[in-house]
């Protein structure tokens, strides 16, 4: 198995399917990550160093998908993209952009789905990305 292939295992280890509706709505599905509604096509920053593991749309639910791995043994999502813009392998830098938000995946509305994780594990992304974690 590859290292992306495992990252994806190990991303998918115990998931259940990601559902929800537009950002703000109530749907009873579980939301691991943050959803920001943006206007369609805004570039998609990584929010770190890292290696693409995965781009495509095979997990159900999130449409356009990037997962980065960090050096970190963090693993961070970007879903919904209307367009993908690296693949799997490339390195990213910081700030680069790599996808166009979008509405694919089950969502109603334009918006970029974010997760991190650690290992299969969500980690709550408002600390880091308030610069406090």
């Amino acid at each position: 198995m590859s290292g992306g292939d495992q990252c994806i295992e190990t991303w998918c280890a115990g998931f259940q399917q990601h559902r929800h509706g537009g950002p703000g709505e109530p749907t009873g599905q579980q939301n691991d990550g943050i959803n920001l509604s943006v206007p369609e096509g805004t570039p998609v920053k990584a929010s770190d160093d890292g290696i693409v593991a995965y781009a495509g749309n095979e997990l159900k639910g999130y449409g356009n998908l990037v997962l980065v791995r960090h050096a970190n043994g963090y693993v961070t999502a970007y879903a919904h993209a209307s367009e993908l813009l690296v693949k799997r392998g490339d390195k990213i830098k910081r700030g680069q952009v790599i996808a166009k938000s979008g509405q694919t995946g089950n969502v109603n509305s334009p918006q970029l789905h974010f997760e991190i994780r650690k290992g299969s594990t969500p980690v709550d992304p408002m600390p880091l990305l308030n610069g406090s974690g």
